[in-house]
């Protein structure tokens, strides 16, 4: 049990880097801002609608999604988001694997948005 509970629970360090936002805190924080926005759906979904100059990087294209996060600036704020807000909060643990210092994601996804 242990094991299992070092390999998965990331909670505290969670807090501190990884923070799901409301839409009205996540709407103020990027409507009209330069930062760094990130759609994690599939490119047909991304197609579909999304959010203002938000760049797509399928989470499920693994190569791509490392290639293209490693060109980001891990000190800087990341917003992220994907549909209902599952991909984006498995984008997370993964982006804080990779150094990422702060990401935010909007709860709910895009789905919560309209």
């Amino acid at each position: 049990m242990t094991i299992f509970k070092s390999l998965f629970s990331t909670k505290n360090h969670e807090s501190e880097q990884f923070e799901v936002l409301g839409v009205n805190a996540y709407k103020e924080a990027v409507i009209n801002k330069d930062v760094q926005l990130i759609d994690v759906r599939t490119p047909r979904e991304y197609r579909s609608g999304h959010l203002g100059k938000a760049i797509n990087i399928d989470y499920h294209k693994r190569k791509e999604f490392i290639d293209a996060f490693e060109t980001l600036n891990k000190e800087k704020p990341l917003y992220i988001y994907c549909r209902s807000g599952v991909r984006s909060a498995k984008a997370a643990h993964k982006l804080i694997a990779m150094g990422f210092k702060k990401i935010y994601d909007l709860e709910g996804g895009i789905m919560n948005w309209r």
